[in-house]
């Protein structure tokens, strides 16, 4: 009983915990040294940033780069065109992605599995190869510099797909019977029955869509052209000039639009370590 209620009383256990607890703190400490460098960076002088040796707490604060910052750049805007595109994306690719995973989940049909391995190996080919294709749609049909550019193209994800394919096989088949009994459609269990059930896949899956598309760079980058329709990553590379960066005001900047996503990460992190859990869980 003791052991039971004491399990690290054997000492080559309290030994192999502390150095397990070890090694993750000082892994944490060296991933977050880059954020510590940045943020250091935004309140530091011109002069100071590339001092050796480097100085991490600068001399004095300079809260002006980040008043500075938002006064030469229209931040509101590209804080605007951020969250439109991410949220739509996001509402998007969860309705896309749960109505494909349904059907190759729930949904009974010849050539099911060899149409699913095809849509996986989707997966294999590279966004810089699709991108072109994609350049050249919108340009044709007139939505280029727009939101539908921003937003339609990104909509559709195989690997969204995948994760809630996963999380829907394990739901029993019970349910689908006992509502189809009752005259409900395909439609209506999927709206009424497996999307409440599948909670914690869809929010884990809406924290990883919204992050990597506030996050994404390229495509923004090649569909836009005029200041007005710039994302955050897009207008931060304003900061970068052909023979000078000004550091101080691109670290302010990348602090600046960091903070949503901080957020939204803190408090989605217990939803997205259960949704993998129970996606990685259910299904074959």
């Amino acid at each position: 009983m003791g052991r039971m209620l004491f399990p690290f009383r054997n000492p080559q256990s309290a030994v192999r915990n502390f150095v397990l607890h070890a090694i993750l703190m000082a892994g944490s400490a060296v991933m977050l040294l880059p954020f510590a460098w940045m943020l250091s960076t935004s309140l530091k002088e011109p002069r100071e940033i590339f001092t050796y040796p480097s100085v991490w707490i600068p001399s004095r604060i300079a809260w002006e780069n980040y008043a500075t910052t938002v006064s030469i750049m229209p931040f509101g805007r590209f804080y605007l065109n951020s969250l439109v595109v991410a949220a739509s994306v996001t509402i998007l690719q969860i309705l896309t992605s749960s109505l494909a995973a349904f059907a190759f989940a729930r949904l009974r049909f010849r050539g099911r599995n060899a149409l699913f391995l095809l849509y996986l190996a989707t997966l294999m080919i590279p966004f810089q190869v699709t991108m072109i294709p994609n350049f050249i749609l919108m340009r044709l049909l007139g939505w280029y510099d727009s939101y539908q550019a921003l937003i339609l193209p990104l909509a559709f994800s195989a690997f969204s797909t995948f994760l809630l394919r996963q999380y829907f096989l394990g739901i029993p088949m019970d349910l689908d019977e006992a509502a189809r009994m009752d005259g409900a459609s395909s439609l209506r269990i999927w709206w009424q029955i497996i999307m409440p059930l599948s909670g914690p896949a869809i929010a884990a899956l809406a924290v990883f869509v919204f992050l990597g598309s506030w996050n994404d760079f390229l495509w923004p980058l090649v569909i836009t052209t005029s200041l007005e329709m710039r994302t955050l990553p897009v207008g931060l590379s304003a900061f970068q000039g052909q023979y000078n960066v000004q550091w101080h005001l691109l670290m302010a900047g990348s602090v600046i639009a960091m903070l949503p996503v901080l957020i939204i990460y803190v408090i989605g992190q217990r939803w997205i370590v259960r949704g993998i859990t129970l996606t990685g869980m259910g299904g074959r």
